[in-house]
């Protein structure tokens, strides 16, 4: 409905709203996303369900830009937000029709694997506990770079190579498709090792730390040579975390019993959240001190996977 609600705001403020009311609605979607595969899938399993239900986001920003401004063009702008927001009416139609919760753990459930999910905690209890921060930090630190390369990579390009909005669809096309392979790929990995006798907090561990070392490239992109090598420095940084996202949104659902699991992840939500808000104000202060040099901010964002996986150690060890 709040989809829908931009298409009859008159105003600046009432569109504000609109966008204040979406952000509201959305914040429901990963906890509970997380939530149902806590409940349905095994340890070896849950990272890849959640890589791949998580590549459905970057499906959906490839899509949309080739959708909508055919929407808006066609029956105008307003309609590009009913249409949408429609979509989000079909898909509660068919979780409603389809989706059942499981009455006992799953059949495949390996031993150990049977959490309480009787037990209740309250939130001020799990902001006292180092497993909750070990969250918080996964998604504080990586969050805002993630928004960083998809919110800045066009003023990047066009500061450092002048490739103008025109031309910038095909690039962001690339990043957003090897973002879903990293997506399923960094699920499927960890997976893979819980499979070989690895116990879920190391396998989880390892797979997240390979993909923080993967990102430290990034660092490189506003010296790349050409456009497209700096695209593929980003491509691959976005790909290695969306399977750092996939792994640190199962940590929650390995570490904790299956009724907080929600809250785990909304709390974590919410600091990668501000994180972006905090981090997209630096980025741009940052640029206008020092001339529209991206290299501080990529350097950051190079970094900050291995630091958070450090801390995350120390938290969680």
């Amino acid at each position: 409905l709040a989809a829908i609600g931009h298409a009859f705001a008159r105003t600046a403020a009432a569109f504000s709203a609109a966008r204040a009311l979406l952000g509201l609605g959305e914040s429901a979607n990963f906890p509970g996303a997380i939530k149902t595969v806590a409940e349905w899938f095994p340890k070896e399993e849950r990272a890849l369900a959640t890589g791949i239900f998580n590549a459905g986001t970057n499906t959906g920003a490839i899509v949309t830009p080739l959708l909508v401004p055919w929407i808006a063009l066609t029956w105008g702008w307003r309609w590009a937000f009913i249409l949408t927001g429609s979509i989000g009416f079909l898909w509660l139609i068919l979780w409603l029709a389809l989706y059942r919760s499981p009455p006992a753990p799953p059949a495949a459930a390996s031993p150990g694997d049977v959490e309480d999910a009787a037990a209740t905690v309250p939130w001020m209890r799990l902001l006292g506990i180092r497993q909750t921060w070990a969250i918080v930090v996964g998604k504080l630190m990586a969050d805002p770079i993630w928004w960083f390369y998809l919110y800045w990579l066009p003023k990047f390009l066009d500061a450092q190579y002048r490739i103008k909005l025109a031309q910038v669809a095909l690039p962001l096309i690339v990043v957003y498709l090897l973002a879903d392979v990293g997506s399923i790929g960094g699920g499927w990995l960890s997976g893979k090792l819980i499979k070989r006798g690895w116990t879920a907090n190391r396998a989880r561990k390892t797979a997240m730390l390979l993909m923080a070392l993967v990102i430290v490239p990034t660092a490189l992109a506003p010296h790349a040579g050409s456009m497209w090598t700096a695209v593929l420095f980003v491509a691959v940084a976005a790909a290695a975390h969306q399977g750092w996202s996939a792994n640190v949104y199962t940590l929650a659902s390995d570490m904790f019993p299956r009724s907080v699991v929600a809250s785990i992840s909304g709390i974590g939500g919410f600091a990668g959240a501000m994180g972006g808000v905090l981090f997209q104000r630096l980025t741009g202060r940052i640029l206008d001190a020092n001339g529209n040099d991206y290299t501080p901010i990529f350097v950051v964002c190079g970094l900050a996977y291995v630091t958070a996986w450090t801390i995350i150690q120390v938290l969680a060890p």
